[in-house]
């Protein structure tokens, strides 16, 4: 759950307290998902956690957090991407 803080704004301090504060919201998102020290082997869920400053999202970093394999997160955004842009239909199936 290493995020990643690229705000060249920012300081390195600003920069550690920020990724300090991601990795809580984390801990907190994966504990509410799957469950209290769950092996990940075990996990049902994956996520990731973007963010970035409202309004700028043009000249700004995105910072990322989760528990997914950076492939498997970029495969999410893709299919999420296609689906916000009507080019995959929304299913109300779930995956097993």
């Amino acid at each position: 759950m290493n995020p990643e803080i690229n705000d060249p704004e920012m300081t390195p301090q600003e920069r550690e307290l920020a990724s300090a504060a991601m990795q809580n919201m984390a801990r907190v998102i994966d504990y509410t998902l799957n469950g209290k020290d769950t092996p990940k082997d075990q996990k049902h869920y994956g996520f990731a956690l973007l963010v970035y400053p409202f309004g700028e999202i043009d000249r700004s970093h995105i910072n990322y957090v989760g528990t997914g394999e950076r492939g498997d997160v970029l495969t999410a955004l893709k299919e999420l991407v296609a689906r916000w842009e009507g080019r995959m239909p929304q299913t109300t199936e779930t995956r097993q």
